[in-house]
């Protein structure tokens, strides 16, 4: 039995246990091609000078995050700021973030 530290949480893998997604593990092969690639997206860039940073909010391997908001109507909104990476690893954060708006959370 194997045990794993992930964060302040620990893991008891059994050797015949298998990690697997329950909720979401066929959500590719229910979706169209262009859901996940990412390698032919064109990105078109908005008007940076429209958001205001107001605070950090977390941050990750790939980027920090922060509460933002739209100093043209005053919408609330959360800024993403990705660190100098590979041009790939960008396109696909961008196409995740692009998948995961308008969801539940």
């Amino acid at each position: 039995m194997a045990t794993q530290r992930i964060g302040r949480s620990v893991r008891t893998k059994t050797p015949d246990t298998q990690s697997k997604s329950r909720i979401y593990r066929d959500i590719c092969v229910n979706r169209p091609r262009d859901y996940s690639d990412y390698e032919s997206l064109v990105v078109s860039w908005g008007d940076q000078d429209d958001y205001e940073v107001v605070r950090k909010v977390g941050r990750g391997k790939y980027s920090e995050v922060f509460e933002g908001v739209n100093v043209v109507n005053g919408e609330k909104c959360v800024v993403k700021v990705l660190k100098p990476v590979k041009k790939k690893k960008i396109k696909r954060e961008i196409k995740i973030l692009q998948n995961l708006c308008g969801g539940p959370n």
